[in-house]
């Protein structure tokens, strides 16, 4: 694969959706979980979502059982559990694997283009990747990272 448009993925309800659709579009794929200490972050990243969304931003949600099942088995339970505890209107996907044998292929792409400290593997929820307009891996994130550090990088690519 050369770029991020040419991977598809599912949505939640099963449709399969190719990334092509996001070209010229800012992104922030998130791989996420909705029992995890960093859930909170839903908030942040949906305000964030809000106050970028005219300007091309979007964030894409990857739920995500691999860090010590912290989501819940179907992913009408945690549609319904994001939209009603903390607003979640940003795209979310079927859930997927991260690491792994059975990861999806967005995610080894993601992890060739921005590796992580001691190796590219993801190590929890809530790691995040910051694609520019053209499909360009700029950027990786710990769960660690605050969110106000997030924004004025995603203010630039804004412009």
């Amino acid at each position: 694969m050369e770029s991020i448009y040419d991977f598809t993925v599912k949505m939640a309800d099963g449709k399969e959706k190719s990334l092509s659709g996001y070209a010229g579009k800012t992104l922030l794929i998130v791989n996420t979980a909705s029992k995890c200490g960093f859930t909170p972050q839903f908030e942040g990243l949906q305000a964030l979502y809000e106050k970028y969304s005219e300007k091309g931003f979007v964030i894409l949600g990857f739920p995500c059982d691999q860090f010590k099942q912290q989501e819940f088995d179907l992913i009408e339970e945690t549609i319904q559990f994001c939209q009603s505890n903390y607003g979640v209107s940003f795209p979310m996907f079927a859930k997927i694997d991260v690491n792994g044998e059975n990861e999806h292929p967005l995610y080894t792409y993601l992890k060739q283009q921005k590796g992580g400290v001691l190796s590219n593997a993801i190590k929890w929820n809530f790691t995040k990747f910051l694609v520019d307009k053209n499909g360009s891996v700029v950027k990786r994130y710990s769960p660690l990272t605050k969110l106000h550090r997030i924004k004025d990088e995603i203010e630039s690519y804004l412009v």
